[in-house]
């Protein structure tokens, strides 16, 4: 019962999401902006432990979720026989790309003073 009160909020936040997209004509998709609001609901007790359940429950059967994946491929082998090479190389070249942002915006977080006063991981 509790994973089901999860998948309420989830769907309900991504529907929230969805219509302030389309009502305030927003560049990005629902769901990110139902990712963005459920982020500081995750502090309220009464959303917290049932999106937790309903993630666990999630995870626990994640390898359900690769078969329609999986079906789509087989599907369309044709295109990915065509398309592949170029697919592969987006996918290391964009995997790669993310990396290097997060190296870069590592070195440059370590660089800036901390504001509390703290030197380091020790103090």
């Amino acid at each position: 019962m509790q994973a089901l009160r999860g998948l309420a909020w989830l769907l309900a936040l991504q529907s929230v999401g969805e219509l302030m997209t389309r009502g305030l004509s927003l560049p990005f998709p629902g769901p990110v902006i139902g990712m963005m609001l459920l982020l500081p609901a995750l502090r309220w007790r009464v959303v917290r432990e049932p999106v937790s359940a309903c993630a666990d429950f999630l995870l626990v059967h994640l390898s359900l979720l690769f078969v329609p994946v999986g079906v789509g491929v087989m599907t369309h082998l044709s295109l990915v026989s065509q398309y592949g090479a170029r697919m592969l190389a987006v996918i290391v070249l964009s995997t790669l790309a993310g990396l290097a942002v997060t190296v870069l915006s590592l070195h440059l977080l370590q660089g800036r003073p901390d504001p509390m006063g703290k030197e380091g991981p020790d103090a």
